[in-house]
Formats: C-alpha cells, sequence, structure tokens
C-alpha cells in the first residue's frame, strides 16, 4: 500500500467526504488537541506538577487561535519546554493550518494538487486559485522576516533589562505580537504595563500588531504598488478602515480616560498620547496592553468592545468580523442616507450581494456574541459589561481582559474555548459559504411590500 502523500491523501483513504471548511476546522481542532495534550504533560509545567487538562486546552486554544486569553499565568506557570509549545501554537495558528500543511509539502518536494489549492483558496481568502502557493511561500517568507527584525529591536531592548533572557523574550514576543496572540512572559498577568511610556516597545510592538493584522494580501500590494491610488480596493478599504478606527480610537481613549488617576492620569502628555494610541492598535485582535484594561471606564470599556468586534482584516493573522466588512457596510448605510441605490467606494461600485454578506456576518456574530454572553451571565458572577467585554474579546481572538479570565468557572472556560475557535474558524469559513455556496430559486415569487423602521 503506497504512503499517503498528504492530508487529502488521507481523507480519501479513510473515504471521508470532507469539504474545504470542514478540513480547515479539523486542522486547527487537531493542532489544538495537540498542543493541549503538551501543555498538560508535566515537563511544561513550571513547578513539575501537570497544568490541569481544561487550562492546558484553554491555554492550546487560546495560542492556535491567537487571542492571549489565559486561565494560568504564562511567565510563571509554564517551563521553558511550555512557553516554546505554546510560541510554536502561535506561529502555526497565525499561519493558519493550510499554510504550515503547505510549507511541509514543499520542503518535502510534494506536488500541491487542485484540491489541496481549493483549500488554501478557503484559508487564505483569496478569490481565485491562481497564484495560491505563490502566495503560501510569500506569506512564510515575509512573516519570518518581519518577526526576525521586529524580533532583533526588542531583543536588543530587553537584553538592558533582563540580560541574555531579554533575547529571548524579544523574539517570542515578535512573533506573539505579529500573529496578534497577546501572549506575554512577564509574569502576574501584567503583560505590557511596565513599558507603558517606554518609545520603542510601543512602537515595535503596534507596527507588528498593524502589520500581522492587515493582512498578507495588502502588505504584498503594497510592496508591488507604493502608491495608495495604485492599490487594489481592497487594500484601500484595508488601509483606510484600519487608519480611521486607530486615530479615532486613540482620540477616543485620550478623552475618556485622561483623568482617571488609574490608566492615563499619572502620565505626562507625550506618555498619555503614547498609551491612547497603544490601546487604540491593541483591540484590533492583539491582546497587549500598556494601561491595566480592569481600571478603565465603563465607557472606555465599552469602546474597545466595538473595535474588538471589527478586529482585524480579512487574510490576517487577526480576527473579528474583519475592517472591511465595517467599511462595506458603513458604506451601505452612508448610501442609503443620502438615497443612492448603489454602494461607491474610492469610485467603484460593489455587489448587492457583498453588501449583503457583510451584514449576514455582523448579524451572525453578534447573536453569537449575545448567546454567549448569556451563557455566561448563568455561569459566572462578574458585571454584565466584564463578562460582554471578555466574550467579545474571545471572539475578536483578541486577549485583552478585565481581569476576570483566571477566576472563570470550567463552564466558563468551555464557552469561551468553543467562543475562541468560533472567532478564528468559524467567521472566515462562513464568509467563504456564503460566497461560495450561491442557489438561484427556481421560482421567482412576486414582490412584496414590507415596512421597515
Amino acid at each position: 500500500m503506497a504512503v499517503p502523500q498528504n492530508v487529502t491523501d488521507l481523507l480519501d483513504i479513510a473515504h471521508w467526504k470532507l469539504t474545504p471548511y470542514q478540513i480547515l476546522a479539523a486542522g486547527f481542532a487537531g493542532l489544538i488537541l495537540a498542543g493541549a495534550i503538551l501543555l498538560s504533560a508535566p515537563f511544561a509545567s513550571a513547578t513539575g506538577q501537570p497544568v490541569p487538562f481544561i487550562d492546558a486546552l484553554f491555554t492550546a486554544t487560546s495560542a492556535v487561535c491567537v487571542t492571549g486569553l489565559v486561565v494560568a499565568d504564562t511567565g510563571t506557570r509554564y517551563s521553558l519546554a511550555g512557553h516554546i509549545i505554546i510560541i510554536l501554537l502561535i506561529q502555526a495558528g497565525g499561519l493558519g493550518f493550510m499554510t504550515m500543511a503547505t510549507l511541509m509539502a514543499l520542503l518535502m518536494g510534494k506536488r500541491i494538487n487542485l484540491r489541496e489549492r481549493l483549500i488554501m483558496q478557503e484559508a487564505m481568502n483569496q478569490l481565485t486559485v491562481a497564484g495560491i502557493v505563490r502566495l503560501t511561500r510569500y506569506i512564510v517568507k515575509a512573516t519570518l522576516l518581519i518577526e526576525f527584525i521586529g524580533g532583533t529591536i526588542l531583543a536588543a531592548r530587553w537584553y538592558l533589562d533582563f540580560g541574555p533572557k531579554g533575547i529571548f523574550y524579544g523574539y517570542w514576543h515578535a512573533i506573539s505580537a505579529f500573529c496578534n496572540a497577546g501572549f506575554d512572559l512577564f509574569g502576574e498577568y501584567r503583560s505590557l504595563t511596565g513599558y507603558v511610556d517606554d518609545l520603542t516597545v510601543n512602537l515595535v510592538i503596534s507596527f507588528l500588531i498593524i502589520l500581522g493584522g492587515i493582512g498578507f494580501t495588502v502588505i504584498a500590494d503594497i510592496w508591488e504598488n507604493r502608491r495608495f491610488r495604485d492599490l487594489s480596493l481592497h487594500s484601500k478599504i484595508v488601509i483606510a478602515v484600519s487608519a480611521f478606527l486607530t486615530v479615532f480610537g486613540a482620540a477616543v481613549i485620550l478623552v475618556f480616560e485622561w483623568d482617571n488617576p488609574a490608566t492615563l492620569g499619572p502620565l505626562s502628555w507625550d506618555g498619555k498620547i503614547l498609551a491612547g494610541y497603544f490601546q487604540s492598535v491593541t483591540p484590533r485582535t492583539a491582546g497587549y496592553n500598556t494601561l491595566p484594561i480592569g481600571d478603565m471606564g465603563g465607557a472606555t470599556l465599552f469602546f474597545i468592545v466595538l473595535l474588538m468586534f471589527i478586529g482585524a482584516s480579512p487574510g490576517s493573522t487577526g480576527g473579528g468580523v474583519k475592517t472591511t466588512t465595517a467599511g462595506l457596510a458603513a458604506a451601505a448605510i452612508w448610501a442609503m442616507i443620502r438615497g443612492r441605490e448603489e454602494v461607491e467606494i474610492f469610485e467603484r461600485g460593489i455587489a448587492r450581494t457583498v453588501i449583503y454578506k457583510a451584514f449576514a456576518l455582523v448579524f451572525i456574530a453578534a447573536l453569537l456574541v449575545v448567546f454567549v454572553t448569556m451563557m455566561l451571565t448563568l455561569t459566572e458572577q462578574a458585571p454584565f459589561l466584564n463578562i460582554l467585554f471578555e466574550v467579545v474579546s474571545a471572539f475578536g481572538t483578541v486577549g485583552l481582559t478585565t481581569g476576570i479570565t483566571p477566576q472563570l468557572t470550567v463552564s466558563g472556560k468551555l464557552w469561551l474555548i468553543l467562543t475562541m475557535f468560533a472567532g478564528r474558524v468559524g467567521p472566515v469559513t462562513l464568509a467563504l459559504a456564503l460566497a461560495l455556496r450561491q442557489r438561484k430559486a427556481r421560482i421567482k415569487y412576486p414582490e412584496g411590500k414590507v415596512i421597515i423602521g
């Protein structure tokens, strides 16, 4: 019997009839399970006592889904082996299951067949299979280069604080930042609060987050077409919406938190601006914070919930409903307000089917958030806003928390595990399912009239 050449051959041998979406979901689930088993082993624990499997499963899910929520402190609970396992899971989750599988196949000299290219198309949010293998090579090379540059700068900075250990910290956190994971090794759930006014750390981490969040397609487009007017419509929308959310988000956070003695209050003017900017970038599915999130005001927390729900961009390492979805929905609403039937962005018309899919994705994502929030209000003893914040952070694969994650019940952990998995896999596969499974009605019924609003 011939040795199976790849994952798809194994599926065919087993006579499984899996769709590309099911293969992607199964791939992520398998990676999470493997990570949980490793993290629950004694060698992954800093004390030698195995981490409870539910906590290991939560950590593995958070790492593969590049979220950053943790129920066991990463810096103190896990050993060096555990830290290496976590960062490998983050890297695999950030690149994506099919990207990693394709890379291994290419390294082994295997041929990528049409079925595998179709699965890769689904995983990378591409419109066609043309150039998909070339894009995979580009993604891997660009990722390693960006992480190396960012890691080198951070390693040099943290060498001053931690000595040789700072080199490991630099590259570890560069991978976590670019993959929009938000895991840290500083212990006691501090994240980057110790570097709230450190210009080097803030700028390097935020740039890594932004590059990882705009998507590999946009990075390639910017590299090939340096001028904004020459970029594709997709890239223009991503850049415009991302820039608006960053600037507007920083302004709102500065206004809301300016005099808060627990957050921005004690900082200087330039420190406040830097912290406001960083807190505006990180809800875009990164999870790092330089200000104590739990000490922020209710208005700020709710505003951050909105930023987390939008999230990053298609084809990136981040989650959420995506910047393009938010941009299209806003453009459709603006067109309706002006009384126009056609939705136009950057002098290009947008098909109605695309607008429908954008609103459908937002609606289904909102339903998921509402449902899980209701479930957690039944199982957890925490303020409603904190629970909502936690759920949206899990769905958007963000990782920011008000501090209730370590106190979650087993039921709460399971609900957030499912939410993180849905946030990493569900919205993408759902959007592609809506885009590719169109069925024309055999019968067209007379148009009815319904009163709206």
